[in-house]
């Protein structure tokens, strides 16, 4: 609406702003694009050394106690998730988290508890060093892109922590379906 009036007021204003607007856009996509990309190339460098499965191995005690006990390819994908997560590489550990989800789905029409904590796990985005938020910093001319990290941690490990006891909590109250 605020649109279509400028657009009535001033057409030259409204398009410019429209053009730059895209732009910008574009721009900031691009510079995304890139983040993404080296996390990306890293985390396949990860599974190609099967450094994954050390980190499953290492991470295996947490993931069963979130979890319960899951196949291996499985507990593979959610370390990935988890540690991509705690390197700030939010959309990067999308992929291995739906991989986990597909990994614990049955069949079944219903989501179980392991998959909604799956799901929370990877939402809240419990980070130790946000680098896509400090990259994005760094590209608008921030001098201090990384002071974020500590109000990043608490926020995170607020989150995180209050989604997981919610999914245990909901998880006794109304047992899994079969």
């Amino acid at each position: 609406m605020g649109f279509g009036l400028l657009m009535i007021n001033n057409v030259d204003l409204a398009m410019s702003s429209l053009l730059s607007g895209g732009g910008k856009a574009i721009s900031l996509s691009l510079k995304l694009w890139g983040i993404y990309a080296v996390w990306l190339g890293i985390l396949k460098i990860v599974e190609d050394t099967e450094l994954d499965k050390k980190l499953a191995k290492l991470l295996s005690p947490v993931i069963r106690l979130l979890l319960g006990k899951v196949d291996k390819e499985t507990e593979n994908q959610v370390a990935v998730n988890i540690t991509s997560n705690l390197l700030g590489m939010g959309n990067a550990s999308t992929p291995s988290g739906i991989n986990a989800i597909a990994g614990l789905d049955r069949g079944s029409r219903y989501a179980t508890s392991a998959m909604i904590m799956i799901l929370i796990l990877n939402s809240t985005s419990l980070q130790l060093l946000p680098t896509t938020v400090i990259g994005l910093r760094t590209m608008a001319g921030s001098a201090t892109p990384a002071d974020i990290i500590i109000p990043t941690l608490i926020a995170t490990v607020a989150s995180t922590l209050s989604g997981v006891l919610l999914v245990k909590l909901f998880s006794k109250i109304f047992k899994d379906k079969p």
